[in-house]
């Protein structure tokens, strides 16, 4: 175990570029998954057919197809057609097309979910579309669809250890060379899950918080406190805290 310890601390200084690496493909992903999401939701409820049927086809195209074989078919097949990307971009680039798929589908859904009568009351106040879907229908939508989004981005975050087939040093190719240096599978693979879960759980703590904003923006939550912000376990409404009693 002496052995272990010390190979793990001659590795940490470059467990910060790993970390670093981890997190441009994880954050870079996830805007360009968002801004997939948008077009393709969007796109996929309207009611004008060239849009909706194509937004359709990539939506059920890169869900229903491999995220290795999407990272090798960009890394490996379109430099034969003279489309060369760099590493780091190639799996920014798979990861915002595959999990922007997914999140299309729940950007789809949350902006359906919204009420009838909110897209009647935009209406009758005269607003052009964008303005009627920024003001009114964005916000309420987006309040909705920060859980479902949270859950993706954390599993783009596991998806982005398929980048070490594609040479990329990130985490996961700095826990396969601590396991070469050990010899030890469950003292590697063990730091592994504690580096994995630390980042999970603080992109969980940003996403808790930007729903707690959300919510408060349209008047539905409270002003967040740390305890909300940095737990997993939903907070207490004030108004349902006060009626039982837990806020004065």
């Amino acid at each position: 175990m002496s052995d272990d310890l010390q190979a793990l601390v001659d590795r940490l200084p470059s467990l910060g570029d790993a970390v670093l690496v981890t997190l441009e493909m994880t954050l870079g992903g996830a805007i360009l998954a968002m801004v997939v999401a948008l077009v393709l939701g969007f796109g996929a409820r309207t009611r004008t057919l060239w849009v909706r049927g194509p937004s359709r086809v990539v939506i059920e195209f890169f869900r229903g197809t491999s995220l290795v074989v999407q990272i090798f078919w960009i890394f490996y097949v379109l430099p034969t057609f003279g489309f060369k990307m760099e590493a780091l971009a190639v799996a920014i680039v798979a990861l915002g097309l595959n999990y922007g798929a997914y999140a299309a589908e729940v950007v789809r859904g949350s902006i359906e979910s919204v009420p009838t009568g909110q897209w009647e009351a935009a209406t009758a106040l005269n607003l052009a579309w964008p303005h009627k879907v920024r003001r009114v229908i964005f916000p309420q939508a987006w309040a909705l669809m920060i859980p479902q989004l949270a859950n993706l981005l954390i599993q783009l975050l596991k998806g982005s250890a398929l980048a070490f087939y594609i040479t990329l040093h990130d985490v996961y190719w700095w826990i396969d060379e601590l396991q070469r240096d050990t010899r030890d599978t469950f003292f590697s693979y063990g730091i592994g899950l504690v580096i994995y879960f630390v980042i999970a759980y603080i992109l969980t703590w940003g996403m808790n918080w930007l729903e707690e904003r959300a919510k408060r923006r349209l008047g539905r939550g409270t002003r967040p406190r740390l305890r909300d912000v940095f737990g997993l376990k939903p907070g207490v409404p004030t108004e349902i805290a006060r009626v039982q009693g837990g806020v004065a």
